[in-house]
């Protein structure tokens, strides 16, 4: 006996050692955690602002569909922030402000006018405004790995009401106890058994905001008395406004994607589409009822569930003294009241992606997820909208199996800014992002590199040089050889070196870039912004290796900026919780080729589009709209390619098959007729010909290079670097009527060769 009670006392020390050892562990568990998790936020994505001033190009349903993505409620007249009434083409916006990094966009009146596809002008009750910005729409967010999503509130940004609804139903005695409540378990179980239903829960707010911060949802004897533990020590640690504020701001109160909804803040926004402050009655009441099964009373899902569940919530609210009985009466008879705009929220994974990439070059995921930090980047939602509008109907054309895939990549050249993305055929499918990741062959989007080499030698070589189109065998070593051939599978003997690139000839390219030199051509490949996946191999100068669209997009930026090389980039500026400045992503540029060589290379890929393989372009642009570009083809078909610019817009777009089976199509069948749909409905501003100080155009005979005259057989005007001009000369003499040189053969040189801006 005496022994057994030895035994018990031993027991009974190890034990009360062990269980101080665990609330020891606990208690240091909550202390250094628990304010980190109150305010953990994930990083929010926006677009860019939508900019609107006089002359604005712009349509009027291009601002309706960026107004109805921010969430804007029309109605017949604008009076609270968030309201929109249009009339054809005129537009009332009360606008809800901004803080952008660099200034305050005030919340105030506006009304818009156009004409035609342009603003016409703006004002408001002060005047006339010169430029404003609408807000940022929210295109997604960097979560941690259990995707919940937060917009904090402050307590006293929270309505009293929802304060005392939410403790008289989830905790009535909040103020009072300590953690943990065995008269308001006892009583929301008689309630409970009164009722019929679950109208109140026997946790009190403390134990919730612990299971939801610190353990699972399993139900044990374990996890019980652990989460009543930490409950009594989150109450000596912590005062109680500020558990009930982590609580308002934890609760889980349903899914948005594969995001989960934490918090009322964010709930109201979800739901409501409103702030938490402009909540009515019955909308606060129905997220209260939410708290007890968020997908049981999803309103969304469940509506007359989630509408009996709030009743009873102000039923609840009226007995306890929080709301009167007439108002109860009256918010039982609204409602639901949902919100059932368009969410975009999260529905641009592949420029997510871009986004989360680049960010990683300069912060840790753990900043990303955690800090609240603003991303303010370069998406435009309404250029998106119209290559995905693009990218389905051309695909569907091209394949209705769905056994195609395609990627495009499009960016504002001036500033290397990445403003639309397509991973896919279906650009709202998360999953493989082939804008990055697929790595092909590109085909004849590589020959620009080599003809630009043979360009920034003018002593050598001009748009009329000869080059032969014969066959070519190249020694690899030991017996093997390589022998390209052309498309068309025939030599096409001499031709212009710009016809060369028109038509995209294999044997005059291969023959060129020999000449040059692998080493230079691999050189100008790297001063384009292309250095990963080149091979040093001769079929490099037809397009072998592996290169994403990026890259490509990467290549072509360069060439149609004039030679200056601009990383891409998808972030403009980085913002912290309290609106500070982190980073500011600024233009940076490297002149990496000379600007008349670029812009000899221009011309021809202009010629590829106007009498090359790119011509198909103008079966979607209008004859007059100038652009450049260059088609890609790879063996058998594998990837079809097509890269080019107009005067404000750059795209690369890819068509090909996952497992890199034969596609049937060239570069201009297949990735030319997503670009060109999307350009026709994207671009504003046709290439403008500016010619460049050291440029003389002169008149050549088309099918030898020589100089000849205006009104000559095969007569056509080419650019050359002065100095570079031919030498020989045909036996036909000018027109006399024909243009005089000096300053006047430019404009009259720019309205012939398509320049339209």
């Amino acid at each position: 006996m005496l022994r057994t009670s030895h035994l018990l006392l031993k027991l009974a020390l190890v034990s009360f050692v062990v269980g101080g050892l665990f609330v020891i562990y606990l208690d240091a568990r909550i202390t250094a955690t628990f304010n980190d998790k109150m305010w953990d936020l994930p990083a929010k994505v926006y677009a860019r602002p939508l900019e609107l001033f006089a002359g604005a190009p712009l349509s009027p349903d291009d601002l309706s569909y960026e107004l109805d993505v921010l969430g804007y409620r029309s109605v017949t007249s604008a009076r609270n922030r968030g309201e929109v009434s249009r009339f054809r083409n005129r537009f009332e916006i009360y606008t809800r402000g901004f803080d952008f990094p660099d200034e305050r966009e005030p919340g105030r009146r506006v009304l818009i006018e156009f004409s035609g596809d342009r603003v016409k002008s703006l004002s408001a009750s002060g005047g006339g405004i010169d430029l404003m910005r609408l807000e940022p729409v929210r295109i997604g967010g960097i979560y941690p790995q259990h995707g919940e999503d937060r917009v904090l509130a402050r307590l006293d940004d929270v309505p009293l009401s929802l304060r005392q609804g939410l403790m008289a139903v989830e905790d009535r005695d909040f103020n009072q106890h300590w953690g943990f409540s065995i008269v308001g378990i006892s009583r929301a179980a008689l309630s409970n058994l009164r009722s019929g239903q679950v109208v109140a829960g026997g946790s009190t707010i403390t134990q919730q905001l612990v299971k939801n911060y610190y353990l699972t949802s399993e139900r044990t004897i374990v996890r019980k008395l652990t989460e009543l533990v930490m409950a009594v020590l989150l109450e000596l640690h912590y005062d109680k406004d500020q558990i009930l504020e982590s609580y308002i701001n934890e609760v889980y109160l349903g899914q948005e994607g594969r995001h989960s909804v934490h918090g009322f803040a964010l709930a109201s926004q979800h739901y409501f589409d409103k702030p938490l402050e402009r909540l009515g009655l019955h909308e606060q009441a129905l997220m209260i009822g939410m708290i007890k099964g968020p997908s049981l009373y999803n309103p969304q899902r469940n509506p007359k569930r989630a509408l009996e569940r709030r009743n009873l919530v102000l039923e609840l609210m009226a007995a306890q003294g929080v709301i009167s009985p007439e108002q109860a009466t009256v918010a039982r008879a609204m409602p639901l009241g949902l919100n059932k705009k368009r969410r975009i929220r999260d529905s641009f994974p592949a420029f997510l992606d871009l986004v989360r990439r680049q960010l990683r070059r300069d912060y840790r995921d753990e900043d990303l997820t955690t800090q609240g930090l603003s991303i303010f980047t370069s998406f435009d939602p309404l250029l998106q909208r119209k290559l995905e509008s693009s990218t389905t109907m051309v695909m569907d054309q091209l394949d209705p199996r769905d056994e195609l895939q395609s990627a495009t990549v499009v960016t504002r050249f001036d500033t290397g800014e990445v403003a639309a993305l397509s991973g896919g055929r279906k650009p709202r499918f998360a999953g493989f992002n082939r804008a990055l990741d697929v790595r092909r062959p590109a085909g004849s989007l590589l020959k620009p590199a080599t003809y630009l080499v043979a360009l920034e030698r003018p002593s050598e070589y001009s748009l009329a040089t000869r080059l032969s189109d014969a066959p070519l065998t190249v020694k690899l070593g030991g017996a093997k050889s390589w022998q390209p051939k052309n498309f068309d599978l025939q030599p096409h003997g001499d031709v212009l070196l710009y016809q060369a690139l028109a038509k995209s000839y294999n044997l005059a390219s291969a023959r060129l870039g020999m000449e040059l030199g692998l080493d230079s051509v691999i050189d100008m490949l790297a001063r384009l912004g292309v250095e990963q996946g080149v091979p040093r191999v001769p079929a490099l100068l037809l397009g072998a290796g592996e290169y994403s669209p990026m890259d490509m997009a990467a290549m072509y930026q360069s060439i149609a900026a004039g030679g200056f090389r601009m990383p891409l980039r998808s972030i403009r500026d980085i913002v912290d919780a309290n609106g500070t400045s982190l980073k500011r992503y600024a233009l940076e540029y490297d002149r990496t080729a000379s600007i008349q060589s670029v812009h000899l290379l221009h011309y021809a890929l202009r010629a590829v589009v106007r009498e090359g393989t790119g011509r198909g372009v103008y079966r979607y642009l209008p004859e007059n709209f100038a652009v450049a570009g260059k088609t890609g083809t790879t063996n058998d078909g594998r990837d079809s390619w097509f890269a080019g610019f107009s005067g404000d817009l750059l795209a690369v777009s890819w068509v090909g098959r996952d497992d890199n089976g034969a596609t049937k199509l060239t570069g201009g069948s297949g990735a030319l007729k997503v670009w060109a749909h999307f350009m026709a409905s994207a671009s504003k501003q046709p290439l403008a010909y500016r010619m460049p100080d050291g440029i003389q155009p002169q008149w050549i005979d088309n099918r030898n290079g020589y100089l000849t005259g205006d009104g000559c057989p095969n007569s056509r005007m080419l650019p050359f670097i002065i100095g570079s001009e031919p030498t020989q000369r045909t036996n036909c003499s000018p027109r006399q009527s024909g243009p005089k040189p000096g300053s006047g053969i430019k404009n009259w040189f720019e309205s012939l060769f398509g320049g339209g801006g």
